[in-house]
Order: structure tokens, then sequence, then C-alpha cells
């Protein structure tokens, strides 16, 4: 993809970052420009105001495409929000007769049909992720693609992604509305997936945490495959709230308080130290011990990680089936403390997943940070898919009739006899065949001078002039041979 460049675009509650970013040397991608502003008309991750969200969106792609020196058409852009559902379904058809082997095409044809399938009202697709593919009602290991496996008939097993038609809506029109097209959805833990996660993880079994502004989403992989995604309803501005209301400060001040001196862990902070908070107009400072800070922190977070291990209970993956244990991600896994706390609530290993892994080793330094995490992989979704479709238009997956794979191999066939024209014994099927005889070569036809150009026909006076007698033809050594057996058979007879 040289030269050419994705923009991916966060729609948060909190903020909405765009970064524009292309594939570099070593596999990596390098980040050509990223913008982060304030997200007005979000709540919960769904858009509730479109002109104000519009508004926001057009400044942080403007700037990050600045920034790049390139012009943005289109974004692919990510999805939360509770509205989010996962379903499975299981789907089949039936391989072509002329398809000697199931093709690109059967495969493709399998997951479209998947969009008929019935869903509540208000309900569209989003994601369509296969599980397990059966041929002829035998099932595949995940490391053998379909493709080029004879069958009959192809099955599947489906995770599917749904989405509430109005909201997804909404996040079009803000999309449009600000001046640019939406290249594709991406569901958030999709995307940061992309960027925090490597394959053995998802080989080995690995629950990843995306901590947002309005939502904390889930996304379990297990044996490179995903397999559950959901989404729950409390992240970090429910933190936020907490502090504020608890500490009766405001929204900007407490979230302030959060992102410096947040901690989930009381008992690592001392009695005496505080953190002073101005006080509005006239009004004196107001002074906030760390240690109630962590408690009001740490009541909160218990609640999203009890509700983080019940999801990947009921999800029938739980940690001795995930080896790569917990992910953490997202601007709300960036509090102090937060690992250790996951770890004793949910009995998996934990880990802060940092989007750096991918990027070139000069990129900025703030790019590291877990909040970018979603923005790093739409790009990396979008540069991966563009590589995919390309591969696939390169590829030719063209089914073999029955008569051209005979013709194949017949042409292969390297013993077998020849027809020499010149040879009266040569040999085809086993079989004396007499040469052909050369067919006399055709004369052109004479044309007499024309003397009437209109008529073209010859005066009355022109006697037209007959064809000239065939030539002899001398008998040729298939005619001979017939002769010869011809005198031996009279013989016989008298």
């Amino acid at each position: 993809m040289e030269n050419e460049f994705i923009a991916g675009l966060d729609i948060g509650t909190t903020k909405i970052a765009c970064l524009i970013g292309q594939r570099a040397e070593e596999g990596k991608i390098k980040i050509l420009g990223y913008s982060v502003t304030n997200s007005v008309g979000v709540e919960n991750g769904v858009v509730r105001n479109i002109g104000f969200t519009s508004e926001s969106v057009k400044k942080a792609v403007e700037a990050a495409a600045m920034q790049a020196n390139v012009k943005v058409r289109e974004v692919y852009v990510g999805i939360a929000g509770q509205h989010i559902k996962s379903i499975p379904s299981q789907g089949s058809i039936i391989v072509p007769p002329e398809h000697s082997m199931i093709t690109q095409q059967d495969v493709d044809r399998l997951i479209d049909e998947q969009n008929l399938i019935m869903l509540g009202p208000g309900e569209e697709i989003i994601h369509i992720f296969p599980q397990s593919y059966y041929v002829d009602n035998s099932i595949l290991s995940n490391d053998i693609p379909p493709v080029g496996v004879p069958g009959k008939q192809l099955k599947a097993d489906f995770h599917i992604v749904t989405g509430n038609s109005a909201n997804i809506r909404n996040i079009i029109d803000s999309v449009r509305m600000a001046g640019y097209k939406v290249k594709d959805l991406v569901l958030e833990p999709i995307a940061s997936s992309c960027a925090v996660l490597d394959s053995l993880s998802r080989e080995a079994g690995v629950a990843l945490v995306d901590i947002g502004g309005g939502t904390t989403d889930i996304a379990i992989f297990y044996d490179g495959i995903i397999r559950h995604t959901s989404v729950i309803a409390l992240a970090g501005q429910a933190i936020t709230n907490d502090i504020r209301r608890s500490c009766n400060i405001l929204p900007n001040q407490a979230e302030s308080l959060k992102v410096k001196y947040g901690s989930c862990l009381p008992t690592n902070e001392r009695d005496g130290d505080v953190v002073a908070v101005p006080g509005i107009k006239n009004q004196a400072p107001r002074e906030i011990s760390l240690k109630t800070l962590a408690n009001i922190i740490k009541t909160r977070v218990e609640q999203i990680l009890e509700q983080v291990a019940y999801e990947i209970g009921t999800s029938g993956f739980d940690g001795k089936k995930l080896q790569a244990g917990l992910v953490l991600t997202g601007g709300g896994a960036n509090m102090k403390y937060i690992k250790e706390l996951a770890s004793m609530i949910t009995c998996m290993d934990t880990r802060i997943g940092y989007p750096n892994e991918h990027l070139l080793v000069d990129s900025d330094a703030d790019l590291a940070h877990p909040k970018y995490a979603t923005g790093v992989g739409l790009v990396l979704y979008g540069i991966e898919q563009e590589e995919q479709k390309r591969a696939r238009q390169s590829a030719s997956f063209a089914p073999i009739d029955n008569a051209e794979s005979e013709k194949h191999v017949e042409e292969e066939i390297v013993d077998k006899p020849k027809v020499d024209p010149n040879d009266p014994f040569s040999v085809l099927d086993g079989i004396p065949q007499p040469p052909k005889s050369p067919e006399p070569p055709v004369e052109p036809p004479v044309v007499n001078p024309v003397i009437n150009p209109v008529e073209e026909t010859p005066t009355v006076n022109e006697k037209p002039k007959q064809p000239a007698p065939p030539k002899p033809q001398k008998p040729g050594i298939g005619s001979k041979i017939a002769d010869w057996f011809g005198k031996i058979m009279d013989e016989e007879d008298e």
C-alpha cells in the first residue's frame, strides 16, 4: 500500500480521535497525523446530537489531515454502545456441480447469506465472523481453510455482531454531515485487538477489555478466532461522576483528579497525602485525600471488573482456557494498580495493552497511551482489509470444469503414442492407421478481364473457359496396401 493511507475515526463518549497512517517497513505502520477533540453530542457511545457530533468529527479529521498533509475522503469508524449485541448462527450451501473443489466464491456466498437471517426489530448486522467450517458434515481444523477442499456441501458456524439501526444511522449521518464517507464500521474492541494483541495471544486464548469513556467493551479470542463480544454500560465517565458527587467538585476537576492521581488500591496510598482543588471564584481551595479518592475509584472499578468476570464466565471461556489471560486497554486502563485489582477479581493473569507494538520506533510517544488503542487499531484494520482485498483480486480461484480437467490431464501424459503422418505404421490407440493423403492444392479461380465494369459479365463473343480436368493422383501407400489385401482375397477365392 505504498503512498496510500488509511484514516481511522474513534467516536467516543469523552473524545473523538482521528489517526491517519500507512504501511511502513517490516510490517509496521507509520502515523502521518493524529488529532483529538472533545466529544460533543455522544452519550454512552451513542450519537444523540448529529449536528454537534459532526462538528467535533470535522475538527478532528481536518486537524489530522493538515498534520499528515493529505486530503481525507473516507474513514474507518469505530462503533460501540450498549445497543451492540452478538448472536450465534449457522448456515450451509450446496457447492455447484461444476466446482470440483470449494472456491472463494462459495465461501463468500455462504457468508453473504447470513445477511438474510431474522433479526430483532430495528437491528442490523455489523460483523459476521466465521467460527468453524464443515465440508460434507466433516469439521475442518482451524489451520485448514475451506478453499481448495473437495466437497458438495459447505457449512459454517458464525458469530454475528448486530447494532441498533437508528444508532448506526446517526453515526453515518454525523460523518457524512462533516463531509466524509464511512468506508466501514468496526466494532471498537475488534479494532483495539488489532493494536494490542498478537496472533500468539489469540491462539492461546485471551480476553480483551477496552475501558473507554462511556462503555467497557469485551472481546474474547480462542484458537485464533473471536468467540464472544459484549458491552458493559459502565466505564471511565461513571468513575468521574462518582468523584464529582463525592467530592462536590466540577466535572473537569473530577476528570483531572482521576487522570493525574487516580488509584484503584487505597491501601497503597498514605493517609497524609492530599491534593488541593481550586475553589470557585472567592472560595478557598478544597483539599481531597488521595486515600479517599482511591476508595471512590475502587468501588466503581470493582463493579466494572465484576461484570467483566461475569461476562467471561457466561461466554464459556474461563481463565483455564484463556492462557494469555486478561488484557486491559482504553483510557480507563491507565489508572494506577488497575492491573492488580483486575487480577484479584478475575483470578486471571492481567497486563495493560499498549498500541505501540505495531508502530515505528520513532513514533510520537503519546500514541503509546492505551486511549489510542482503538484509533491505531482502526488504521491497522483498514490497512489489512485493503491488503486482503488486493490479494483476493490477484489470486485466481476459478473452478476447473471436467472437460478442461480431462484436457489438461491428456496434455500432461508424456508417454502417449503419437501419430506421424509420414510413417504408414504409426499407431493411434494401438491400431495401425494409414497415413492421410495430402489434399490437392486449391487453385485460385481465373478472373477474366472485365470489359463492362458495371455488369461484370462476359460479352457474347467471349466463350467462358472450361475448368481444367483434374490431374490424376498417384495412389498413396494406403491404396497400395488395400489393393494388396484385395488380390490376396481374390486368390483365396479362386
